[in-house]
């Protein structure tokens, strides 16, 4: 279906990833709904909420001081798991990055639960997390933010400022040109790195958001979530080989990421491609 509010395109889970993709050509994010059912969420609040009950809340502006963020969601959530390789978000990630690297990885997992009297977070590009060296032309990133909970005008609901991935870098938008990332929970918001937005307005008094955030990029960037230490081979092993690729246990391209066994001489493998470490 077609439905356009607050000036973001919303469609259902049977968009076709064709259509999906011309939307985030366009305007740099969409919104997709009806992605997870009541059991899928239950199974990640369950999952994640021991994490964020023993989280603090962030020590700045831009982290939130009202807002918890954890991370390393491979290691700590099977449904998050299911979540980083949903076909749709394979589809559309997958044909999205192709033109700027052969392949792509996760670039951070993490939630984040906005909690009442939150303030807004600054509008940003996530591509600025590598600086200015990288030319507009190349498109860093393919990311998602899932809907745990209800996103709402009150409860911090994602600002974001369609079309703004084609700016010049320091064009500010107007309020107008802001729009509100509403949605109901179960749903998911594909956008790029280039795309300004940023966590909303939390106003009321005792509604949290809650997100899970799931980002991939280009296999030659470095990610901002380092997977070998928040998912080390011990637990990586556990699981399945596609996921493993995912997050960095493979070579990208030719010869990214090997490795050699730092053991005694004679012993293990050398300059070896990761996922050799699970077959020995």
């Amino acid at each position: 279906g077609r439905i356009t509010f607050m000036g973001i395109e919303h469609r259902t889970a049977e968009t076709s990833p064709e259509e999906l993709l011309e939307i985030l050509k366009r305007d740099g994010g969409v919104i997709v709904e009806g992605i997870l059912n009541d059991d899928d969420l239950t199974a990640v609040r369950s999952d994640l909420s021991p994490f964020l009950d023993a989280s603090a809340t962030g020590d700045n502006d831009f982290w939130g001081f009202e807002t918890k963020r954890v991370g390393a969601l491979m290691a700590r959530s099977p449904k998050c798991r299911e979540l980083a390789l949903h076909p749709l978000v394979k589809a559309v990630c997958g044909t999205y990055l192709a033109p700027y690297s052969d392949g792509y990885q996760l670039h951070f997992t993490q939630a984040v639960c906005i909690g009442p009297t939150e303030n807004p977070q600054a509008l940003h590009r996530d591509r600025g997390v590598w600086g200015g060296h990288l030319n507009r032309s190349i498109e860093t990133q393919f990311s998602t933010i899932w809907a745990i909970s209800d996103f709402t005008a009150d409860n911090g609901a994602t600002r974001i400022v369609p079309g703004s991935h084609t700016w010049d870098r320091d064009r500010q938008p107007t309020d107008e040109e802001i729009a509100l990332a509403t949605m109901p929970a179960g749903s998911v918001m594909f956008y790029n790195g280039s795309v300004l937005h940023g966590g909303g307005t939390n106003t009321t008094s005792n509604d949290y958001r809650l997100a899970v955030l799931l980002h991939y990029t280009l296999v030659w960037l470095r990610p901002a979530e380092n997977q070998d230490l928040s998912c080390p081979p011990n637990i990586a092993e556990t699981l399945s080989p596609e996921l493993r690729a995912l997050m960095g246990y493979t070579q990208g391209g030719p010869v990214l990421g090997f490795y050699s066994t730092p053991g005694q001489p004679g012993e293990g493998v050398e300059v070896a491609a990761p996922e050799t470490i699970f077959n020995q």
